[in-house]
Formats: C-alpha cells, sequence, structure tokens
C-alpha cells in the first residue's frame, strides 16, 4: 500500500467524544462567571436560573406550552429510569432496542420492574427494528438516536397519532441535532452533556399531556424511590417542572447549560443547530463515499446518524483477521490519533462492534470534522502497513 503522507493540518478542537461532548466553539471558563456558586439552589437567585434553564429549553427546543421541563438528577439515565418506574405497567410495553441503551433499558423492564407482558423488538447493530410491529395499544420504550450504533429512527411516521399508550423517548443524543415530533412522544428525556456540550451528572424529563394524566391516574404497584416521585397526594408536583429539583443540582453546570442554550439561540435556535448537524455528518458521508476501507455501521442511509457517527472497518485485509485482532486494529487508530492530538475518544463503544465513532454534533465545528478525515487515512494506512509487514 501506498504511503499516506501525514496531513498537515490537525483539527483546532480534537474533542470527538460522544459524551460528555466537545464545548462549543469559543466557550472558557469566563462563562461561567455568573453562576451562583456557595448559594442554595433553593434561595431566590438559585431558582431564577433553573427557571431560566427550563424556559430557554423550552424556546430552543420548540417544546410545546403544555409539556412540562424538569431538571432531573442521574443524567439521562435518571430521567429515563423517573419514567419508566414511575409509568410502566399500566398497560402491555413494546421495548425497541438495536444498541447498548436501549438493551439496557429492556434489562431494567424485563429484570427490575419484571414486567410480564413486556414485548421486545430488537436488532443487532447497524440495524433497526420493524417499527410497524409497534402495537399503539401498548406503552413504547425507544431511543430516538442510538448513540452507541449510529442508528436512529428517520421520523415518527410509525407511532399512531390515535395510540393509547404513551410513547417515552431516550432522545439524549438526538435533542437538539434533529427534529422530534412532540406530537407523537410523550416522554422525552436527554442529557445536556451530548449535543449541546455541556456538563455530566444532569438529565432533562419532559411530559406531554398524557403522560401527566398517567402519572396522576396510576400507582405502580412496586415502590418508588424518592429520586423518582414525581406526583403528592394523586397530583403532580409541579415545583419539579419549574426549578424546584428534586436533588441538589450543581449551579456551575446550569449555568453552563445556560450558557450553550443562549449560544445556540443566538445561532438561531434548533434549525441552526440541527444544520450544523447535518453539515458534519454529510463531510464524514462523503468522506466514506471516497474511501474503501470504511463504512457506516448503520445500514439503511436512512437511519444513520448525524451526531453518533458510528464507522467500521471493511478492509479485506482486516475483516480477515479474527474480531479480537480487528479490534486491536481499531483501537491502535484511536491511539495513534490520540497520541498526535488530532482525536480524543473516537473508538466504538464497548458493547459495539469494533470500529470508530466520531461525534458530529452541533458544537463541533465542521472544519475540525474535514481536517480530522485526512488523519483517519493517514492513521489507517501506518497501522495496514505494520499489519502487511507482520505477514
Amino acid at each position: 500500500m501506498t504511503n499516506i503522507e501525514v496531513p498537515a493540518v490537525k483539527p483546532a478542537n480534537p474533542n470527538f467524544s460522544s459524551g460528555p461532548c466537545a464545548k462549543r466553539p469559543a466557550w472558557t471558563p469566563a462563562v461561567l462567571n455568573d453562576a451562583p456558586l456557595g448559594r442554595s439552589h433553593r434561595a431566590k437567585i438559585g431558582k431564577a436560573k433553573l427557571a431560566e434553564a427550563i424556559e430557554l429549553t423550552r424556546e430552543v427546543l420548540e417544546v410545546p406550552a403544555d409539556y412540562r421541563i424538569g431538571i432531573v438528577p442521574a443524567s439521562d439515565t435518571g430521567a429515563v429510569e423517573m419514567a419508566m418506574w414511575s409509568m410502566l405497567g399500566a398497560r402491555p410495553v413494546d421495548m425497541l432496542a438495536w444498541e447498548s441503551f436501549g438493551s439496557g433499558w429492556v434489562t431494567d423492564v424485563i429484570k427490575q420492574l419484571k414486567l410480564t407482558d413486556a414485548r421486545v423488538l430488537d436488532a443487532p447493530y447497524g440495524e433497526i427494528p420493524d417499527l410497524t410491529q409497534v402495537n399503539p395499544a401498548h406503552d413504547v420504550v425507544f431511543t430516538w438516536n442510538g448513540t452507541t450504533s449510529g442508528v436512529r429512527v428517520p421520523n415518527a411516521d410509525w407511532i399512531a397519532a390515535d395510540r393509547e399508550g404513551l410513547v417515552i423517548c431516550d432522545a439524549t443524543s438526538a435533542a437538539f441535532a434533529q427534529e422530534l415530533d412532540y406530537s407523537k412522544l410523550d416522554v422525552i428525556t436527554y442529557s445536556w452533556q451530548k449535543v449541546l456540550g455541556g456538563e455530566g451528572a444532569h438529565g432533562i424529563l419532559i411530559l406531554s399531556p398524557r403522560a401527566v394524566e398517567r402519572l396522576e391516574t396510576y400507582t405502580p404497584a412496586w415502590p418508588l424511590p424518592k429520586i423518582f416521585r414525581m406526583t403528592k397526594g394523586g397530583k403532580l408536583i409541579e415545583g419539579i417542572f419549574e426549578g424546584a429539583t428534586i436533588n441538589t443540582p450543581s449551579m456551575l453546570c446550569v449555568e453552563d447549560y445556560i450558557d450553550a442554550l443562549k449560544w445556540g439561540k443566538d445561532l438561531g435556535g434548533l434549525k441552526a443547530l440541527v444544520n450544523r448537524a447535518d453539515a458534519n455528518a454529510n463531510a464524514i458521508a462523503m468522506w466514506v463515499e471516497r474511501t474503501d476501507w470504511v463504512d457506516f455501521l448503520a445500514v439503511d442511509p436512512a437511519t444513520r446518524s448525524n451526531t453518533s457517527v458510528c464507522l467500521k472497518i471493511v478492509d479485506a485485509d482486516v475483516v480477515a483477521l479474527p474480531e479480537d485482532k480487528q479490534a486491536a486494529f481499531a483501537k491502535a487508530i484511536v491511539s495513534t490519533l490520540d497520541a498526535q492530538g488530532v482525536a480524543y475518544d473516537i473508538g466504538a463503544y464497548r458493547d459495539a462492534p469494533s470500529g470508530l465513532r466520531i461525534w458530529a454534533g452541533a458544537t463541533v465545528e465542521t472544519s475540525d470534522v474535514e481536517a480530522l478525515l485526512p488523519w483517519l487515512d493517514w492513521a489507517f494506512a501506518s497501522e495496514k502497513a505494520k499489519l502487511v509487514a507482520a505477514g
């Protein structure tokens, strides 16, 4: 194989991690100077900051006025668990899974909540289940964008407008980068550490009026930890959705989230953020099209993510290797680029097939993606040369 020269230009920001993700362009610690540190989140200033974060979320994400928005603990995982433990069990549930996080929700419902009327519709990495099999009389739990597989739902057309069940959507790597059809979703969760590049540990829980009705009319058969309780005396605890959080939030992280929301708003809002992610994903797609050693893990182009772009190595000599050697080859590429200060944290998720995973969300500059691509070719060529030399 002809060696590829070392590229001359490196990405200005080598952070391509899929969470926590790159900070917004031009971010500095100075943007946190207004954080009310050392103050109670229940003080007037703390409540005002939390309320501002909620209202900016509504504005930038274009959340309907009658949907509640709450800041909850434990990142997106906490938000999803709150929804499942509080609302499931009222009717049968269809669990959709095509990557590790969706599979995790299946495990919780089957083994922890022990719901015997749960139906699992799954697919291997790179594919998606037959969405037409979803029963509108059932509740549904699914990830809009599979962060560890790079596979997303193409749209919400498969969700019935006149459904009887609730739709619980883990949207953590989709929110702010993909259009969500709120009319088809009753619970939406995400973490601001993804598309907006915020810090970890906080989640967002968005509830439709139908979800609120379920909370106020249904009591699960199992006990709920305090951290999951959203009702008192059969009524929604409205304070959770007005800035009175269940537990103590980090006001430093809240300030950072507010800064990211203001950045997104100033760009032009949701459409502008979606366009930035699309531009990044398109740059990778054009490179994949002209590159023979790599391909998308997602089989169907209509389901390819524009945020967590997952790639597999398809070079014949590498594919011929045992699986552990294929994984080692991909990890060598990742390590080489890390050592060069070109790209950090771009290895496939630990449960996913070996390969690469490049975050392309809205906080990533397209110029950095474009600068990364020649380095991927260079790292592959370098490792392939070693493979050929070793016989």
